[in-house]
């Protein structure tokens, strides 16, 4: 009781929290379609800036797990080509995130998780026919979508999944590769949103030593599972419950 008191969290409210950074565990070794599930429900909970500034520590020790699992698989030349565009949607987002108000940043969240689910929805119909141009601007505007969007909601998985899988990466390469983008993205929003949205604490960083258990076991649980789970099924499963929970931030 004196933890809840502490952080200013009702029982359900911890409960959610727990809950996110297990799945962020498992999403960040193994589906990473779960993250998507967390981020409108903790905006739901929290609203819409103090949800990121919660995630945001938490996203950081999964990507920590997940680049400790995976290091052996990064590309490199495929990160630098998004890194400068990149940094520029995450401008973007930071200018626009501190310029509107908690009911607008909550939709904002909505449209940035829809338009992700609309883009892995298109990726997963097209499968092994899904081609992408190797342009300049093709690189610009996937830097800059992914910037945007995982700097106003955590949601641009989805769209570097799309860039990855458009190179013809294989399982482990993926992993690797997406586990080094964002685990140096997050990190770079960190002052970011310290300094500029001043939504992470030295509370919120406890409450992020709180949790790295269920971090660790959902991460722990990812690598095991990955292996042996129908990815196809559980993929439209989280679709289908990503898009409620998002839908619900619009009301």
């Amino acid at each position: 009781m004196e933890l809840l008191n502490f952080f200013n969290f009702s029982p359900a409210q911890f409960i959610l929290v727990i809950i996110a950074a297990f799945l962020i565990g498992f999403s960040k070794t193994g589906l990473s379609g779960m993250l998507m599930v967390v981020i409108p429900l903790l905006a739901d909970a929290f609203g819409g800036m103090k949800s990121t500034g919660i995630i945001l520590p938490i996203l950081i020790v999964g990507d920590l797990f997940a680049v400790g699992n995976y290091r052996r698989h990064i590309h490199w030349a495929n990160i630098k080509k998004l890194m400068l565009w990149t940094l520029i949607g995450l401008g973007l987002g930071l200018i626009i995130g501190k310029y509107i108000n908690d009911s607008q940043f909550k939709i904002t969240i909505a449209i940035m998780v829809l338009l992700c689910l609309a883009i892995l929805v298109y990726s997963e119909r097209k499968g092994d026919q899904l081609k992408v141009p190797n342009k300049v601007w093709f690189y610009a505007l996937t830097g800059i979508l992914a910037g945007f969007a995982t700097m106003i909601g955590n949601a641009a998985g989805p769209i570097f999944t799309i860039y990855l899988l458009s190179m013809g990466f294989k399982k482990n390469e993926y992993m690797g590769t997406n586990s080094i983008f964002f685990f140096l993205v997050n990190i770079t929003k960190v002052p970011l949103q310290v300094f500029v949205w001043q939504n992470i604490t030295w509370k919120t960083v406890l409450l992020t030593g709180c949790v790295v258990p269920f971090v660790a076991l959902g991460a722990w649980l990812g690598v095991t599972v990955i292996k042996k789970i129908n990815e196809k099924i559980f993929r439209h499963l989280i679709i289908a419950l990503t898009a409620i929970s998002a839908i619900r931030l619009f009301f």
